[in-house]
Formats: structure tokens, C-alpha cells, sequence
């Protein structure tokens, strides 16, 4: 094992606690840069770090046992889906817990991170607000990929209320009015079902298609009935069925409401309210937005409207600035990481979270990438040479391309179980 190092971890949420938590465990010298005040980082409602996206009604939508750190369980008597509020609750008691917030550098925002030779040894300078902050042995980019939005190309030309999912907090400004929600991820589903019982009219406008999947089935949370009756061994074509049939159960066909039933892999997507709003004719569907002139929106199917507001579920950019471009892992909507981690050509730059799992939790899942920054930091695993991990990256997103939709959203999507065991090999190595 390698003597100690000292890490820097830039973010303190879900991802950076947890890459702090490993390595700490790992002998390592830890400093964790926090922009705002709190611990949490999506998940704290209104933080001061101006990142944050969580809105008053937001919940977990993963149950919270396959959400949790894997040693860090929700405690007793949580809710199966806990609010935005138990879950920063939860974040904050994991960091004491494992002695993390003596680490923390609060109101610290990291502005550059620049690549040193010193005697033959390549270090990392962080900045914050512009003046060193120090050399570090290897960076974990921990800073989360939902803080910029990505605004449709028709916003522009809305006249109405505009605003981004990232601005969108309470339904009360909406009240009485006719509002068009963009997009069928679960923002969109949260904030539609969240909005319908105070508007005059509200729609959900999807161009893509959308499996809508109920939280609970036959008295339990769906992630639970899936866990066995899909086996790791069963191709894609047989887990799509199951899925669909079980939707179909809950639901009926997704044509009846307006929707398209997917024939490749997508996101799944649902609120436990939304059907409901639907049955109840306060929610409505169109499909994709063609045009927009003024505050009429005419639709794919040529059918056209007026809205007062329009919120844009669309998804958001991956920006890290305070990187220089030789070292930025971004190539559009892709990011160019082997094991979705490592920088193939910057040796000791280390990013955990930049990913969206088909299902589960991202917290467990940033578990199993913290472990390996820990194992590579402490010479308990190696890496391949730089072209095979170029390779893996290509492999990668070819296999993202082949399964999923051709949209910016799944740039940074993952499939649980085949993510899981190529990063076990990985490991191993």
C-alpha cells in the first residue's frame, strides 16, 4: 500500500461524503470544498450554494433500502420514500458519522484546478474564490451534474412565464392558470402531478416515449417485484416485457393516456399521484412541441394551444469550470471517463456521481465508485494503459447507443447491473 496522500473532494453531497468517507477509511489526508453552508448538496432545499434543484415536494423515488450507503441504512422508522428533508438529514448524520465534517471546507467554491510537475510528480492545485488553496496528491470532481439547465431551443420564443425544473419550488404561483410541463422524466412527472390540483389546465407535453411505472405494486415498493422476477442472465427483450406488463397492470397500455410505449430501454419514470390527475382530467398529454409562437405551442400531432406557463423538465448540461479543457471529461452530452471515473489521460483526477442509473439508487451506486477511488489511491488496484481505457470509454457509449434513445438525456445513463459487474473487474484488477 501506498503511504498516505492528500485528496481534495470537491462537493460535499451524497457524492463527495461518500468518496471522503472511503478514503478517509483509507489512511488518506482528506480536504472536502463545499461551496454553500450545508452538507446535502441537491437534496438541501434552497441551498445557499445556488446548485440545488430540489423543489418543496420532492422525495426519494428509489426505496430507501436500495438507496442507501451500503454500511449507512436509513434509520428505523423512515418512510419508504423519504422527503428532501430526511434524506439531508440522513447525508448530514453519514458525514459525522464517519468523521467527514471536521473536513469540510464550507463556502469554499473551487474556481480552478490546474495540473502541476513538481520534481517529476504530478500534483493538483486547487483554487477557491480565486487564491491557492493548496497541492494535493489526486482530485475527486464530486460537484453533481444536475446544477445547469438545459433550456429547449423553443424557450425563446414562449412569451409567457418561462422557468427552467431547476427554478421550479411550489405550485402556488400557478395557481389558476393554464400550464404546459416539457418532458416525462421524473421531474416532469413530480412537478405535473405537483402543480394539477391548482391550475385551470395543466399538460405534459412527451416527446419521447415513457414506461410509467408505479412506486408500489401488490403491497410493496415495484424496484422489490422486479428484484425477483428479473435475473442478471435474461437479455433486455424479456425484462422489457415484465416491465411493460407490470405498467400495463397498474396503468393500462400508456396509448390510452396519451403516451407511447418505449421499444428500447429508457429512464423509468413515475410519480404515485399522476394517474390519478389524469383519471381526474386535471392532467392531460400531448406529444413533442413543434413550434412555439408567442404563447401558442402547436404539437407534433398539429394540434395547437395557448399556455400562460411553460416548465421546461428538460434535463441539464455537465459543466465543471473550474477545469481547464485538457482535462474536462465532456464531449457534448458524453463523458469521456473509463468506469465512468477515471480520466484517462490525467493521472490522480477522479470523478464520482456523473451518471443516472435505469433503476435503483445513484447513492448505492456511489458507493461502489468511491471504494475503487480509494483501491487506485492506494495501490490496491491499477488501471490498464491509457488506450485500453480510451477503448473501454468508446465501448461504452456504444453500448449506451445501441440501448437507449438518441437523446442528451442518456448521455450519462447506466444499467445498474452491468455497471456493477464491469466495475467488480475492474476492481479485481
Amino acid at each position: 500500500m501506498r503511504e498516505s496522500q492528500h485528496i481534495a473532494v470537491i462537493g460535499a453531497g451524497a457524492a463527495g461524503l461518500c468518496a471522503a468517507k472511503h478514503l478517509l477509511a483509507g489512511k488518506q489526508r482528506v480536504t472536502v470544498f463545499e461551496h454553500g453552508s450545508h452538507v446535502g448538496g441537491l437534496w438541501v432545499y434552497e441551498n445557499d450554494n445556488g446548485m440545488s434543484p430540489a423543489y418543496q415536494s420532492l422525495h426519494l423515488n428509489s426505496e430507501n433500502k436500495v438507496t442507501a450507503y451500503e454500511d449507512f441504512p436509513f434509520p428505523d422508522g423512515s418512510p419508504l420514500y423519504p422527503d428532501h428533508v430526511q434524506v439531508t438529514a440522513y447525508l448530514r448524520s453519514y458525514a459525522e458519522h464517519f468523521g467527514v465534517m471536521p473536513l469540510i471546507r464550507f463556502g469554499s467554491k473551487v474556481t480552478s484546478v490546474t495540473s502541476i510537475d513538481q520534481a517529476g510528480r504530478q500534483m493538483w492545485q486547487v483554487e477557491v474564490h480565486g487564491q491557492p488553496a493548496g497541492l494535493f496528491d489526486a482530485v475527486v470532481v464530486a460537484s453533481g451534474h444536475q446544477n445547469v439547465p438545459r433550456h429547449p431551443a423553443f424557450a425563446q420564443q414562449f412569451e409567457g412565464q418561462y422557468l427552467h425544473a431547476h427554478n421550479y419550488r411550489t405550485p402556488e404561483p400557478f395557481k389558476g392558470k393554464k400550464v404546459l410541463v416539457v418532458g416525462i422524466g421524473n421531474s416532469a412527472c413530480d412537478i405535473a402531478s405537483d402543480i394539477a390540483p391548482h391550475t385551470r389546465d395543466a399538460v405534459v407535453a412527451a416527446r419521447s416515449p415513457v414506461l410509467l411505472m408505479p412506486r408500489m405494486f401488490l403491497g410493496v415498493p415495484t424496484s422489490r417485484v422486479l428484484a425477483k422476477l428479473e435475473k442478471p442472465w435474461m437479455p433486455w427483450p424479456l425484462r422489457r416485457k415484465i416491465r411493460t406488463a407490470i405498467s400495463r397492470l397498474a396503468f393500462g397500455t400508456m396509448e390510452q393516456w396519451g403516451f407511447r410505449t418505449p421499444q428500447t430501454r429508457t429512464h423509468p419514470a413515475g410519480h404515485h399521484l399522476l394517474m390519478g390527475h389524469f383519471i381526474w382530467g386535471r392532467l392531460r398529454a400531448k406529444p413533442g412541441i413543434a413550434q412555439v409562437q408567442g404563447r401558442e405551442v402547436t404539437f407534433d400531432d398539429g394540434s395547437r394551444e395557448e399556455f400562460d406557463t411553460m416548465i421546461a423538465a428538460t434535463g441539464y448540461l455537465v459543466e465543471l469550470p473550474f477545469l481547464p479543457p485538457q482535462c474536462s471529461p465532456m464531449e457534448g452530452h458524453w463523458i469521456n471517463l473509463y468506469q465512468r471515473v477515471v480520466h484517462p489521460q490525467q493521472a490522480g483526477l477522479y470523478f464520482v456521481g456523473f451518471f443516472n442509473v435505469s433503476g435503483g439508487g445513484n447513492i448505492r451506486m456511489m458507493d461502489d465508485q468511491s471504494r475503487w477511488v480509494t483501491d487506485l489511491v492506494t495501490g490496491q488496484a491499477r488501471l490498464p494503459s491509457a488506450q485500453a481505457m480510451r477503448e473501454g470509454i468508446l465501448a461504452d457509449r456504444a453500448l449506451v447507443q445501441e440501448r437507449y434513445p438518441d437523446s442528451p438525456r442518456y448521455g450519462l445513463e447506466l444499467d445498474p447491473m452491468d455497471y456493477r459487474r464491469s466495475l467488480a473487474k475492474a476492481i479485481r484488477r
